[in-house]
């Protein structure tokens, strides 16, 4: 954990979020307050003090060295935990968080293009009235009975399985409006993947605006005519606004016949691929929408099958929880930061040691995460 998150770029988070050292107390210093967050999320079971003292004993492997930091104890550290804030694990996750898969890892890429995801999910925080009033509910009302939760969208780079940018807001905005968020990041030389709950004409339409290739699952109710059948029987077909009905739907269908572009505004040309898979679907047909409309470049199996390996429960290490412990909302930022932190550091750090042992060995090897990671993330 430690070796993917340099103090350097911890430390210029804090910089840029205004935080204050430890003080002439001995308060803990931010650094150490980071990591103590993020190893906190690795090893959910332990107390503060024992969590304290193994972050400690690691911190000399990457440079640092004790300065005479005041008491570990719980109030001590949760202290700390308020200094630090809500924002400073949050810029620490944009300078630190990357694409790591090479064109030599598993199944990192599809015609030369890096696979990435949108997966959406969230944390369910404690239940006060803070945290009510800045997240909402998971049963959308006020006052009901279900606990605030949080929600995150996140693009995750299949190869690795890490998390490479996310957003995080209240349960009561959707899945489809968090997710804008993280378009300007989208990478025209990627294929982005993703689940019908984040499916939205519009949503699709400012994901295909990056410029970056789309293959998207699409609700079993939504119209998509045949409009002309490929080779590898998939078929071209219009995504029309739906707010358009009757004539002006028809004026759409009859500029993609034609072979001209639509306005990206009202339609867009989209090839249909249908996922067979029996695990899939419940019984209704699976059906996925891609920019690429080639079959040639982007073979209808290929693209089923990536989108199958999205892989949305990697998003957690093995014995995370989607249950936060923190009481007010600057806390719960910062604890869902910690584990997007920990979720890049783990995986990334597993990538690029898969890549390195297939290397030697001659075969590639699919880095998911595991407990074996602890060592390498340097909290054992």
């Amino acid at each position: 954990m430690l070796a993917a998150v340099p103090q350097a770029l911890v430390d210029e988070a804090v910089e840029v979020c205004g935080v204050a050292d430890g003080g002439p107390d001995g308060g803990l210093p931010p650094y150490l307050t980071a990591c103590l967050a993020m190893a906190s999320c690795l090893l959910p079971e332990d107390g503060p003090e024992e969590l304290a003292e193994k972050v400690i004993a690691a911190l000399p492997q990457f440079g640092v060295r004790d300065a005479g930091w005041g008491p570990l104890t719980p109030s001590g550290i949760a202290e700390a935990r308020e200094r630090l804030g809500r924002d400073v694990l949050r810029e620490t996750f944009y300078r630190v968080a990357e694409p790591v898969a090479t064109p030599a890892t598993p199944a990192a890429q599809l015609g030369g293009r890096r696979l990435t995801a949108l997966h959406g999910f969230g944390f369910d925080v404690p239940d006060s009235a803070e945290n009510a009033a800045e997240f909402g509910r998971a049963d959308g009302d006020p006052s009901g009975s279900g606990a605030p939760r949080a929600r995150v969208v996140a693009v995750v780079e299949c190869g690795s399985h890490a998390v490479v940018d996310a957003e995080v807001g209240p349960w009561s905005r959707s899945g489809t409006a968090t997710a804008a968020a993280l378009l300007p990041s989208i990478s025209t030389d990627w294929l982005l993947l993703a689940d019908q709950d984040l499916y939205g004409f519009a949503a699709f339409g400012a994901a295909e605006q990056t410029g970056a290739a789309q293959c998207w699952r699409v609700p079993a109710q939504l119209s998509l005519p045949v409009l002309e059948v490929l080779s590898d029987g998939t078929y071209l077909s219009a995504l029309v606004d739906p707010r358009l009905g009757g004539d002006l739907r028809e004026e759409q269908l009859q500029v993609v016949r034609s072979g001209a572009k639509p306005d990206p505004a009202a339609a867009h040309v989209v090839r249909v691929v249908a996922d067979d898979d029996p695990d899939r679907g419940g019984g209704r047909p699976v059906r996925l929408i891609t920019t690429l409309t080639d079959p040639g470049t982007a073979p209808a199996a290929d693209l089923a099958a990536a989108h199958r390996r999205r892989q949305p429960e990697a998003l957690l290490l093995p014995g995370a929880t989607r249950a936060l412990r923190s009481e007010s909302p600057d806390l719960v930022h910062q604890e869902i930061w910690a584990h997007l932190l920990v979720q890049y550091a783990v995986n990334s750090l597993h990538c690029r040691a898969s890549d390195s042992d297939s290397a030697s060995a001659g075969a590639g090897t699919d880095p998911g995460p595991g407990s074996d990671m602890l060592l390498r993330c340097g909290v054992n």
